[in-house]
């Protein structure tokens, strides 16, 4: 075993300097040093899966050192510069973090409700049984974190076929978690980062065009491989009763986020910019609740690491020149989705926030289903083959999960037939779209 690990982490470090040999070429060919610099600290979580709260925080020092010696900031240079950078993206941060641990805990609430395990007696005893559950992985997706919903799923995969789950259907409930998550502003991290920032939670609902297309373009062979694989052979445990509380209380505190945000962008708009409105209105609708069931709190220091792991990446996109960017475009989307497949979707989405220009429904569905591709493109991916460890193998994920990488194409490419490229502000007010990049009609 440890003869192992020593050539899996030799691989890691060749890998590395692979790309660290890359990243010198890129800056002699004018690339800036900040994305260089960037690319790396992703390549760095890409390959060492189990440094990269590390990996994040040394790459944070090291583009802030180099900006602080040598750009600046948009703000300025020096330290008056970072504080007035970190002045403006405090609200942001602080509200992610709200976010991402309270909802921690409400997922835990929902999986203790019992829900997750009376579900399967609702699936029927043929290949339907598999793709109806990706639907529910779907739907629980829309509410609950798109890592929580993979995990359900993959728990109720474990009940369901005895724990004999094929690569290919592992893949699909991902991909049905991210997609369900892709077109809600609670739903993923990428897009409650998003709505963060001042996105309309209707603008992102135009992602479901796509995922609903991806769902079943993925889920049916999916479905149907895992049922070649190992049927269905196991329906609820008797005696599981649902308690209705904890489900009020998921309601309850999802409902409080979004009626903070909506009375203060019609009342006080300028609040959001100077305090974490939504993430403090979880707070306390968490606390208000605590007399009715108490919250499992020992979640919260690993959901404090993932958390900080997260906040690393967006603080490192926020300081990069995003105006040296290509334009946004549809086809730029398109290629995100691929590049979420191998680096965290997250930095990814932060960089398209302060670039602006994007179709919003387009991005979420790019960056959210994109990561699907590859069991460490996104969270929930990563999440499950922590439960499944036979799922790391990028050869056997891209193979057996094939009709994930189709369904994003397929998926894509209709929601730019049916709704166009339709660019927006983050208020909601469309932009002038490039001739060029109108439609899908346009390369056609």
């Amino acid at each position: 075993m440890r003869s192992v690990l020593v050539r899996l982490l030799a691989r890691e470090r060749g890998l590395f300097a692979g790309a660290l040999i890359v990243a010198i070429a890129a800056i002699f060919l004018g690339v800036p040093v900040d994305f260089v610099l960037f690319a790396l600290t992703l390549a760095a979580v890409a390959l060492f899966h189990h440094h990269t709260l590390y990996v994040a925080l040394v790459g944070l020092a090291v583009i802030t050192l180099y900006k602080l010696g040598f750009t600046g900031f948009k703000t300025g240079p020096g330290f008056g510069g970072l504080a007035r950078h970190m002045a403006h993206e405090w609200v942001i941060l602080a509200n992610l973090l709200g976010l991402l641990l309270g909802f921690a805990l409400l997922s835990r609430h929902f999986e203790d409700s019992n829900i997750p395990a009376v579900l399967p007696k609702f699936l029927p005893d043929d290949w339907k049984g598999g793709f109806l559950l990706l639907v529910m992985v779907f739907v629980l997706s829309s509410f609950l974190d798109n890592i929580a919903a993979a995990l359900i799923g993959g728990t109720m995969a474990a009940v369901v076929f005895q724990r004999k789950v094929h690569i290919g259907f592992l893949a699909a409930i991902v991909a049905a978690s991210n997609a369900g998550g892709s077109g809600s502003v609670v739903g993923d991290t990428t897009t409650t980062m998003m709505w963060i920032d001042g996105v309309s939670p209707l603008a992102v609902v135009d992602a479901y065009v796509a995922a609903s297309v991806a769902l079943v373009v993925c889920g049916i062979p999916a479905a149907m491989q895992q049922h070649r694989y190992s049927p269905i052979a196991k329906d609820a445990p008797p005696g599981i009763t649902v308690d209705w509380t904890r489900v009020g209380i998921v309601a309850f505190i999802l409902v409080a986020a979004i009626v903070a945000n909506v009375v203060c962008n019609v009342f006080y708009p300028a609040l959001l910019d100077q305090f974490p409105v939504i993430g403090a209105a979880v707070w306390v609708a968490i606390f208000v609740a605590v007399p009715l069931r108490k919250p499992e709190w020992s979640l919260l220091p690993e959901a404090f690491k993932g958390s900080i792991f997260l906040l690393s990446l967006v603080t490192i996109a926020s300081m990069m020149p995003v105006e040296k960017l290509p334009p946004a475009s549809w086809p730029s989307a398109f290629g995100l989705g691929f590049v979420s497949a191998v680096f965290d979707n997250i930095p990814l989405t932060a960089l398209a926030l302060k670039q602006g220009g994007y179709d919003w429904g387009m991005l979420a569905y790019a960056v959210g289903f994109g990561g699907s591709m590859i069991w460490f493109g996104s969270s929930a991916g990563v999440a499950l083959a922590n439960m499944y460890p036979e799922a790391k193998s990028v050869g056997r994920w891209l193979t057996q999960g094939w009709h994930v990488t189709v369904a994003y194409v397929i998926g894509f490419f209709v929601l730019l037939a049916v709704l166009g490229w339709h660019p927006t502000d983050k208020r909601g007010k469309l932009l002038a779209a490039p001739a060029a990049s109108a439609s899908v009609a346009d390369v056609t």
